[in-house]
């Protein structure tokens, strides 16, 4: 790993997970933990998928993100009763992925067949 791979943040040190970290997150909302993890498994496909997700052509990755898309799949269909108001918005970033993964993919899988499709049904455009 290279030296510009390691955070400088100092909040990311060993030293700052302690008893205070984790008694933060106690108080955190457990649809706001579900929430910033779809967020983060989003914005990190977008990027692996390329320009059609907004991300960069550089970092495409289409295996990768497939791997982020799916996983993103069952946590949107583990936690759907959960969402109250989120559910729409995550489902609908789900969706725009799947869709965008299907245009950057060379040969697209077949509906019900691409990322998270086998939990979540082919996306409709």
């Amino acid at each position: 790993m290279s030296a510009d791979s390691y955070s400088t943040d100092p909040s990311d040190t060993p030293e700052a997970s302690g008893p205070d970290q984790v008694r933060e997150l106690a108080t955190i909302p457990s649809i706001e933990v579900i929430s910033r993890a779809a967020v983060m498994l989003m914005s990190a496909a977008a990027e692996k998928i390329g320009p059609e997700a907004g991300g960069d052509e550089q970092y495409r990755d289409l295996p990768e993100a497939r791997t982020l898309i799916t996983a993103l799949a069952g946590l949107v269909v583990a936690a759907s009763p959960d969402l109250g108001v989120h559910r729409k918005p995550i489902r609908d970033g789900l969706k725009a992925l799947q869709l965008a993964f299907r245009e950057a993919s060379a040969f697209p899988d077949e509906p019900g067949e691409g990322p998270g499709e086998k939990l979540t049904g082919p996306p409709r455009a």
